[in-house]
């Protein structure tokens, strides 16, 4: 199959109704996990708790709840009687939690590929497609949101509950690596991330089990030396983007 993807590439305010808390609740999480995962707090840094108040016009009450979540993820760390720290990673904790995750989606796509419906997939295309418009815009925030939904859902397709909470359990840990890892500037690792994507839908279409399979490693496989090749550049004081990757570098 020939690409598409060129070579170079507010205060919240709680809801009327009952449903009020659960909503002020779920959006106070997404934002505060968009905010740790697209890099805004460093890696082993405390979580400013104040300043993140100020930020969401929220209350310690339910931002320390929403941490609670993301340290049962893997993103921070709870520090007893003090707050709260960004995890961070060592090299030796990215092969292993690369490697593992790379495992399970490979099992994933494999299984998928056995019990997935027709709905199911054409879900998963009008993603990729939703997906395609926010690279092309180069809209690196609403194109992970929707990457991370289209590797979810191929884990749903597995049918195998202990499968998709292994995952869940995983996932959360390498969000921010995985999200950091399209700003490597040795490749062009954003068009890469979009090709290797239109070869797992493919696969998924044709219900090509083991191939999928392959694909969904290699595709982790190459998210991790992304990630570490964006790690290096940080260690060495390269420039590095924050906001949008330089599809042209």
């Amino acid at each position: 199959m020939k690409s598409m993807i060129p070579e170079d590439g507010v205060p919240l305010t709680k809801p009327a109704g009952n449903g009020g808390e659960i909503s002020l609740h779920g959006e106070i999480l997404s934002r505060l996990r968009d905010y740790v995962v697209e890099g805004n707090i460093a890696e082993g840094a405390r979580v400013p708790e104040r300043q993140l108040c100020e930020m969401f016009g929220i209350s310690r009450t339910p931002l320390r709840e929403a941490l609670k979540v993301l340290a049962a993820e893997g993103l921070i760390e709870l520090l007893p009687n003090r707050g709260a720290r960004v995890r961070q990673l060592s090299r030796r904790d990215l092969d292993e939690l690369f490697d593992v995750m790379g495992g399970l989606e490979s099992l994933a796509g494999r299984l998928a590929c056995e019990n997935i419906t027709d709905e199911e997939i054409a879900g998963i295309e009008r993603l990729h497609y939703e997906m395609y418009g926010h690279y092309l815009h180069r809209d690196m925030h609403n194109y992970f949101q929707i990457n991370q939904r289209i590797h979810e859902r191929i884990v749903d397709a597995a049918r195998n509950q202990i499968l998709r909470a292994t995952y869940a359990n995983f996932a959360g840990r390498i969000r921010r690596v995985r999200y950091s890892a399209n700003f490597a500037r040795k490749r062009q690792r954003w068009g890469e991330a979009m090709r290797e994507h239109e070869a797992i839908l493919d696969a998924l279409r044709r219900r090509a089990g083991s191939e999928l399979s392959d694909i969904l490693f290699h595709h982790l496989r190459a998210k991790r030396a992304a990630a570490l090749d964006h790690l290096d550049e940080a260690e060495t004081g390269a420039p590095a983007a924050t906001s949008s990757p330089n599809l042209n570098s």
